[in-house]
């Protein structure tokens, strides 16, 4: 059977200041081939460009990444201020009605850093800008300098549900993972369940309730080294396994209608 297509969301840069560029991570292509065992292909995230409907008619799964800007406040009803950074609205008007549509669907998505506050966004909940200002809550921004492997480190345990979806995925409730963002979920939208939490109470873990598909989120990065870390390894193999789902009940379904 030929791989399933995952469609990695990139991220709109500006190169030397000058020169516009869509790119992804290449941890996140290397995460979708090596590990979910799919083939990666790159979304740039402009609607001018493309439909949602013809995303959703090519792809098997979609990779929601994160990336330095952030989803823009007025997709959840707040006012933009300087601590909500940068934003890319061509993306939020990309990903937002997308991950809706494949809730509906049971298209399976699976939400990283920004992706994750994405769906979130994307069913009714907001965010906070910044966490580490939150009485009682860590700054789990990542350290602003040392190696990849320094930045990627294992900082924190997230506590999930018994018998929730991430637990019953891990085997365990408690897993340690990296952390390297500044935002955070302030109210869960609707249908959002928080399946796990870091120490300070900052939601880490997602799913949508009763959704069709799959619909994993997580606040953390489990991109970096995918094949080596044993959290990240069965999160990937978990969303490649539903993209061969999804891949194969859609073949089944246009077989029979041409006979």
């Amino acid at each position: 059977m030929t791989r399933p297509l995952i469609g990695i969301i990139a991220n709109s840069y500006m190169i030397n200041d000058e020169y516009p560029a869509h790119a992804g991570g290449t941890m996140n292509s290397h995460a979708v081939s090596r590990v979910a065992d799919c083939i990666p292909v790159l979304i740039p995230p402009d609607p001018a460009l493309m439909s949602v409907n013809e995303l959703l008619d090519r792809f098997d799964g979609f990779l929601l990444t994160g990336g330095r800007p952030n989803v823009h406040p007025e997709e959840y009803g707040h006012e933009e201020t300087e601590a909500h950074g940068t934003f890319d609205r061509d993306r939020d008007a990309i990903t937002l009605p997308l991950i809706r549509a494949c809730v509906e669907r049971g298209q399976p998505f699976f939400g990283v850093c920004r992706g994750f506050q994405e769906v979130n966004v994307a069913m009714g909940g907001t965010l906070h800008p910044e966490i580490r200002d939150l009485p009682g809550r860590d700054n789990h921004r990542m350290p602003p300098d040392g190696t990849l492997d320094e930045k990627f480190a294992l900082r924190h345990i997230v506590t999930l549900s018994d018998g929730g979806p991430f637990s019953q995925l891990f085997g365990k409730t408690e897993v340690l993972t990296n952390t390297l963002h500044g935002q955070g979920i302030e109210e869960p939208g609707a249908r959002i369940m928080i399946d796990g939490h870091a120490p300070d109470g900052t939601p880490e873990a997602i799913y949508v309730k009763d959704a069709p598909g799959f619909t994993l989120s997580v606040q953390w990065h489990p991109e970096y080294k995918a094949d080596q870390d044993p959290v990240s390894r069965p999160l990937f193999e978990a969303f490649g396994d539903a993209a061969r789902a999804y891949a194969s009940a859609r073949a089944n379904l246009a077989l029979k209608r041409a006979v």
